[in-house]
């Protein structure tokens, strides 16, 4: 691959996944600006802050199919499209009706370009590329939690709320320009190639449980309709599952989760999710409330995690060559489980340099993690990739908001436990962070073990492709190494 188109294709896919993840965060400093100025209610603000992770996250399976039927540059270029055009019209709305609209258009944008840009790293990047090309995007998405409450705060208090979303339009149209570096390829024939009642199905599972875990976080999950959301979710799952067997044309075809690699790799996704977003979404609350950090210096403190992720990402590709994925995944997740337990155990007394060797060592561990995607998607079918990759998108996003809800529930009763107890609110507070934290390290660990049992490539096919990387192929094994090339499973890790 030309190295412009490389460059082209590197840029879209670290700007594309930067933008959506900022509008997720960034939004939430200019609510209270919002609310006075539009004369929200309480109700209307809930939904201003969550149409767009509901519509995203319901809508990532679908997208996924829709990348395999109409191709990865189609689908990239109209869900930034959408995303563009909706954020315009969120910047000028002039009520709560229509700023929600525009959040929940802005969401199904998102929602196209994730995992179409997901397929475009699996199907369209050189091999030594790809795991350089997930540690940038990965990179992208922590530095967008990170500064999401700096720059949504610096821009309501220097310009207006409207300016949140009038950003994102620059770095649509320049997305829009880099989108013609992605290659055609083939496609198929929409009709009667999409699975309509398994969209209808998988998005109302996803939407309600969605919906009902982030309510279920804010509001207790006895408060209604939060039980009768997550049933219904539970049953409409259930009926899914039956339509996706008997379907021809499956919006998820359930035969790709035999392949322990894809299995592995979505359960390891998941466990990953839930400890990294509950430390950015808690820490910031710790180092605010507890160390008396503003907003501003508290989003900054993230950054050298950030760079952490960034600076190791290249590394990962060479410890995977020399440990094996497996191994150098689980070493990675590792590191964010002893990140999260150092941050945990940092006290009432913390600065901002205390917190460091634990934020540092979680962007260290994610950083070896990257390859996890392309470990993942290693033995699936090109024609499969974007269903693929929307399984694995939805596993993430639900798991950062069941991540975010279970390390909650546990600090809330913890605190509440302490404060009944006669503690100070700052102690209690630091009694449940520091277990929900805890609780994150264990859930990551527990992905590592799933790493090392469902992501260890046995037989021959690793000894080809040792043999390959050395240089020491004689005719027959260069003939094997091409079957195998072909096939998908020359990964160099």
């Amino acid at each position: 691959m030309e190295r412009a188109r490389l460059f082209a294709l590197l840029a879209l896919l670290t700007l594309t996944g930067f933008v959506t993840t900022l509008d997720n965060t960034v939004v939430n400093v200019a609510l209270p600006t919002v609310q006075r100025e539009l004369g929200l209610s309480v109700a209307d603000l809930e939904w201003v802050a969550s149409s767009y992770v509901l519509s995203f996250g319901a809508l990532l399976l679908p997208a996924g199919r829709l990348t395999d039927l109409l191709g990865r540059r189609s689908v990239v270029a109209t869900g930034i499209l959408v995303f563009t055009v909706a954020s315009a019209a969120a910047a000028l709305a002039d009520s709560g009706g229509t700023l929600i609209a525009a959040r929940t258009v802005q969401g199904v944008g998102a929602a196209l370009v994730i995992p179409a840009s997901l397929a475009v790293v699996a199907a369209d990047l050189p091999e030594h590329r790809r795991s350089t090309a997930v540690g940038l995007w990965t990179a992208a998405l922590a530095v967008a939690l990170a500064l999401g409450p700096v720059v949504g705060g610096f821009v309501t208090q220097r310009w207006s709320w409207d300016w949140v979303f009038a950003l994102n339009v620059p770095f649509g149209l320049l997305a829009l320009l880099l989108v013609p570096a992605i290659p055609a390829g083939s496609t198929e024939s929409l009709r009667g190639g999409l699975d309509l009642p398994g969209v209808c199905w998988s998005v109302l599972s996803l939407y309600l449980l969605t919906y009902g875990l982030v309510r279920g976080g804010e509001h207790g999950f006895t408060a209604a309709p939060v039980p009768l959301c997550l049933a219904v979710a539970a049953v409409a799952a259930c009926v899914f599952v039956v339509i996706e067997v008997r379907s021809v044309r499956p919006l998820v075809d359930l035969r790709l989760l035999r392949d322990r690699f894809l299995t592995g790799g979505v359960l390891a996704q998941m466990l990953w999710g839930v400890g990294v977003n509950g430390v950015f979404f808690f820490t910031a609350l710790y180092l605010q409330r507890v160390l008396g950090f503003s907003p501003t210096r508290a989003g900054l403190a993230f950054l050298p995690l950030a760079g952490a992720l960034l600076l190791c990402t290249p590394l990962s590709e060479r410890a995977a060559r020399t440990l094996g994925a497996h191994v150098s995944i689980a070493a990675g997740l590792g590191l964010v489980a002893i990140g999260l337990l150092y941050v945990s155990g940092t006290g009432l007394r913390a600065d901002y340099w205390d917190v460091q060797p634990g934020l540092l060592l979680i962007g260290a561990g994610s950083a070896l993690t990257t390859p996890l995607t392309v470990r993942s998607l290693i033995r699936v079918p090109e024609s499969h990739t974007g269903m693929s990759t929307g399984l694995l998108s939805a596993a993430r996003e639900v798991s950062g908001v069941f991540g975010v809800v279970l390390v909650g529930v546990v600090l809330t009763r913890r605190e509440r436990s302490a404060l009944r107890a006669g503690t100070e609110p700052r102690s209690a507070f630091l009694e449940g962070y520091d277990l929900g934290l805890r609780l994150a390290a264990c859930c990551v660990l527990a992905g590592a073990l799933v790493t090392l049992l469902a992501l260890h490539r046995r037989g021959r096919h690793r000894r080809v492709v040792a043999r390959s990387a050395r240089g020491r192929s004689h005719p027959r094994t260069r003939h094997t190494d091409d079957q195998a090339r072909r096939k998908g499973l020359t990964e160099s890790y």
